[in-house]
């Protein structure tokens, strides 16, 4: 799929990887939509990025407000073409910690967001790309989801969001054996530790030592090279249905 030729959403993209992706796709000549609840970071990176950039707030776990937004992006061009579910949080809480057992709504809260709502973009997405002319491959849209290494080495306190990571990287074979007839790919990316904002607000010191923890490069990933695997995922038609580790060969101890 030629990105100067398509639209693209990228949830959580006033953000961290979200953010770097859609400086990636707009500087390759895409047309972008940022999908984020965060309205003044979303509108600051459209004004900076100019023509080609949108911003629409949006709650990904909300089916009123991604549908919303999906047809204002669909109104403003030729269809919508790829998407990067990047919005999601995390937390650090044990099945049992010193404050008592693991809280059942901050556990729900993890899954709605993370799991739940990049399925709900997933399915209103699909709808929307279904619509397209097929490319000369066949293909009318490639999904790009966000897992994430806690997936497969959950470390202790990740229970709530090894699990909604799992739900994603689970999900994406099944979602891309649905769409296949529809020359929809499906893909997800499973960083390791990268320098998002949950790690630029610590000392140097301390990102340096965490950047230690991965074998080859050893640093924190840059969020730049999660956009470039974004890029590369949306260029190649043989990639589908699969989670691809971006992790410099880390594997997470337990604490």
């Amino acid at each position: 799929m030629n990105i100067n030729q398509m639209t693209a959403v990228v949830t959580g993209g006033a953000s961290g990887l979200g953010e770097a992706t859609v400086r990636r796709l707009h500087n390759q000549g895409g047309k972008v939509a940022i999908f984020d609840l965060n309205k003044e970071n979303g509108e600051r990176l459209a004004t900076e990025l100019g023509d080609n950039v949108d911003y629409f707030q949006v709650d990904v776990t909300d089916e009123t407000s991604v549908q919303k937004a999906l047809d204002n992006v669909m109104e403003q061009s030729d269809g919508i073409h790829a998407v990067v579910n990047c919005a999601g949080i995390a937390i650090a809480e044990k099945t049992i910690g010193k404050k008592g057992v693991h809280s059942l709504q901050h556990f729900s809260n993890v899954i709605e967001i993370n799991l739940i709502g990049t399925f709900n973009v997933i399915r209103l997405a699909a709808e929307k790309m279904a619509l397209n002319s097929p490319n000369d491959e066949g293909e009318r849209g490639v999904i790009i989801n966000t897992a994430s290494v806690a997936a497969f080495e959950g470390q202790i306190g990740q229970a709530a969001y090894s699990a909604s990571k799992g739900g994603v990287a689970g999900m994406t074979l099944p979602i891309a054996r649905d769409l296949s007839t529809l020359g929809i790919r499906v893909m997800t990316i499973a960083p390791g530790l990268f320098l998002t904002p949950l790690f630029e607000k610590l000392p140097d010191k301390a990102k340096e030592e965490l950047g230690k923890m991965t074998p080859f490069p050893s640093r924190l990933g840059k969020p730049i090279e999660y956009a470039k695997l974004a890029q590369s995922i949306i260029e190649n038609p043989m990639l589908n249905g699969e989670v691809i580790r971006l992790d410099g060969a880390i594997r997470m101890q337990p604490k």
